[in-house]
Order: C-alpha cells, then sequence, then structure tokens
C-alpha cells in the first residue's frame, strides 16, 4: 500500500506539473490524490469500485477546498491533480482494444463500467463543492 500511496502521490504531483501549477502547490496536489487514492483502496475491498471512486473524490474535492482556502489558490489546480490516479484510463483504453478487436460485448461493458467511473468523479467534486457551499452560508 505505501507503494501505491507514494506512486499516486508522484503521478499526481507530475500532472500538476504538466497542468502548469504554480511551483508553490505542487506538494498539496501530491498530497489530495494521495489522500484520494488511499481512500479509495480502503473502500474498494468492501463496497463497490464506483461508489469507492464517489467517496474518494468527494474527498479530494473537500481537501482541494481546504488547501485553496489556506494556500489563496484556485480549487481546479488541486482538484484536477488530485482526481488523476481515479480516473478509469485503463479501462477506457481496453474498451477502445477490444471495439477495434470487433469484441463489441466486452467493450461495450468495459465502456459503460469507465462511463459510470468517469461519472462518479464529477459527482464527487460536485458534491463536495455543495457541500462546502452549505457549510460557508451555516458559518454565516
Amino acid at each position: 500500500m505505501l507503494a501505491q500511496l507514494a506512486t499516486s502521490f508522484i503521478a499526481s504531483a507530475g500532472f500538476g506539473i504538466l497542468f502548469n501549477a504554480p511551483r508553490r502547490s505542487l506538494l498539496q496536489c501530491g498530497i489530495s490524490g494521495m489522500l484520494g487514492w488511499m481512500v479509495y483502496i480502503l473502500l474498494y475491498e468492501h463496497i463497490d469500485p464506483i461508489a469507492a471512486t464517489l467517496f474518494a473524490t468527494f474527498i479530494v474535492g473537500g481537501i482541494s477546498q481546504i488547501f485553496a482556502r489556506i494556500y489563496k489558490t484556485p480549487v481546479i489546480i488541486f482538484s484536477v491533480a488530485g482526481v488523476i490516479p481515479l480516473v478509469p484510463g485503463g479501462l477506457a483504453y481496453n474498451s477502445m482494444r477490444h471495439f477495434v478487436e470487433n469484441n463489441y460485448a466486452e467493450a461495450t461493458a468495459l465502456a459503460a463500467q469507465a462511463a459510470m467511473l468517469s461519472g462518479s468523479i464529477a459527482l464527487g467534486l460536485v458534491l463536495s463543492e455543495v457541500f462546502n457551499q452549505m457549510i460557508r452560508r451555516a458559518a454565516r
């Protein structure tokens, strides 16, 4: 698990570099991705992968909101880099490979799973933003 956490940290920080995130925010980009992956790994064995992705993305969105407020940086810097370990790139690749190989049943199943995982990432980010807005309004 430590190797996976280190790899997810490096991947998130590396994508922060690719997306031209400020140099001072790369550590936080890596932390947000690492925390999201840790939540995903801990939940993956107990619940459905789509729900695990939703919860992990919710955590990434929440930590991104906190980092954005502390470091006075846009939320998107931390949230985009943080969800990188959760993106179903392998599933999308395998889906396209099966389409090319004329294995449409398997390709459709993999594409549907990749779409549901992508949707859970989007929903998790939206829910974390809504939750943050509710907390900020209640604090006023």
